[in-house]
């Protein structure tokens, strides 16, 4: 009875961790898609490595989504061939997190110089895009910042050299920034470079949050799964 009752506890806390790693499933996802969204609706970047990143959170958010649903079941259904398969399938899963950490790690300094040169180019094509200009004065007014660096970037920007667009002003009028591009008061001389790292900063800090939820879950679901493997196997009854 004691083995019975030990086994029907792990039966019934894998079934509770994986639903809770279902629901992390689904918060990667969201997470990713926030990611991905933040990052283009602020800056129009061509290089595909950019989306890397959040391109990969949202597929492992979508697998471990699938991968708990069938743990769920095969805890449930006490089914050996379930259970086995939700093992292999988490454990590929994790070495997969580890490759797609280590290439992060590798890979942590390109995002910024992508992110500086997309800037670069987004302000040189300003007054010849208006799909670019759309994207940069949304940026400036959203981010409260002016420029790839700083203001002086909009050196080209009219023949005066020392105007900016109104998106840059701190208080946004008509022709706000005519003659005003190193005027601290009318004009954020922060550029866009450094707030886009630091609104890239804030959601790695929630992609480091889940990600060391969804590992400790991940190690606790392979380890109650084998235990619960080794009860089936051994014939004990664990409904």
């Amino acid at each position: 009875m004691g083995v019975e009752g030990g086994m029907k506890c792990v039966k019934f806390l894998l079934f509770i961790f994986n639903f809770v790693f279902w629901l992390c499933g689904l918060a990667l996802i969201i997470v990713g898609i926030l990611v991905q969204v933040t990052l283009h609706k602020n800056v129009m970047i061509k290089d595909a490595a950019a989306s890397a990143i959040p391109i990969v959170i949202v597929v492992v958010g979508v697998v471990i989504f699938f991968i708990a649903f069938f743990g769920c079941c095969g805890a449930w259904k006490e089914n050996y061939c379930m259970v086995t398969t939700f093992v292999v399938l988490l454990s590929v899963i994790i070495i997969v997190e580890i490759g797609a950490a280590i290439a992060g790690y590798i890979y942590r300094g390109k995002v910024t110089a992508i992110v500086q040169t997309s800037l670069s180019d987004m302000i040189s094509k300003y007054n010849t895009t208006a799909e670019v200009a759309q994207a940069v004065d949304n940026m400036q007014k959203d981010l409260k910042c002016c420029g790839a660096n700083n203001s002086t970037d909009w050196g080209k920007y009219m023949p005066d050299g020392n105007s900016v667009p109104d998106t840059c002003c701190v208080n946004i009028t008509k022709d706000c920034g005519h003659g005003t591009m190193t005027d601290a008061i009318k004009v954020y001389q922060k550029g866009c470079n450094s707030a886009v790292e630091l609104l890239l900063k804030k959601n790695i800090q929630w992609i480091i949050v889940a990600a060391l939820i969804i590992a400790f879950l991940q190690i606790m679901g392979i380890v109650f799964s084998c235990m619960l493997m080794r009860g089936i196997r051994s014939g004990y009854e664990v409904m």
